[in-house]
């Protein structure tokens, strides 16, 4: 461990969090994830709500990702890393590998002089099912 990184203390507050976002389905924001743990009868705050996700997040605990200029979190599934396929309208998220993306962020990092790159790669679309919902409901029409 160098000196710039830390071990953050395991407190309730941050143990509540990671149990409330391990039951919680798909991505969710901060807010909503603090008001599922006051319906629960927790006291923890929005502000260590925000605090515990993103430290979960910089750990590997966490998926996050932007959506509609808000932060949203998940259980991470795994510890490598990792791109997400997001549907735009029920939120489903499949993981996938994207090998070539990586080659190519490597690529286009060091011809432009940089190093120690990372990236986040998420693709929206429409999964699926809420495809095949929209079909249904435009021939019922």
């Amino acid at each position: 461990m160098n000196a710039v990184q830390k071990t953050k203390r395991n407190t309730w507050q941050r143990e509540a969090v990671r149990g409330a976002l391990d039951s919680t389905e798909g991505f969710v924001s901060a807010q909503a994830l603090h008001q599922h743990l006051r319906d629960e009868g927790s006291t923890i705050g929005l502000a260590t709500v925000y605090r515990a996700l993103a430290d979960l997040a910089t750990e590997g605990g966490a998926d996050s990702l932007q959506q509609d200029g808000e932060s949203l979190y998940r259980a991470c599934t795994t510890d490598a890393h990792h791109h997400h396929l997001i549907c735009r309208n029920c939120g489903r998220t499949v993981e996938i590998e994207a090998d070539p993306v990586e080659q190519w962020a490597q690529d286009v990092a060091a011809a432009n002089g940089f190093t120690n790159a990372s990236h986040v790669v998420d693709i929206f679309g429409e999964c699926a099912v809420c495809t095949a919902a929209r079909a249904t409901a435009a021939t019922d029409e």
